[in-house]
């Protein structure tokens, strides 16, 4: 695995965030809606890699004895 494959969405994810601390700054009306539309993509994007796939959950409901589920 390249570097380039490994560091390529986490260096664009914070060149974004860049821009909209920039933006946030600098800027006003079209200036903050783009600043908070990229302020919390970082967001968004640690959230939705915290929840566990619907894929995982049905490997785990399979895996667990029926008197084991809720």
């Amino acid at each position: 695995m390249t570097a380039w494959r490994v560091w390529r969405w986490p260096l664009a994810l914070g060149l974004l965030t860049a821009s909209g601390l920039a933006t946030a700054l600098i800027s006003d009306a079209w200036g903050d809606a783009w600043a908070a539309l990229v302020l919390g993509l970082p967001v968004f994007v640690m959230a939705r890699s915290a929840m566990p796939s619907a894929a995982a959950q049905r490997r785990e409901l399979r895996s667990t004895s029926p008197e084991d589920r809720p």
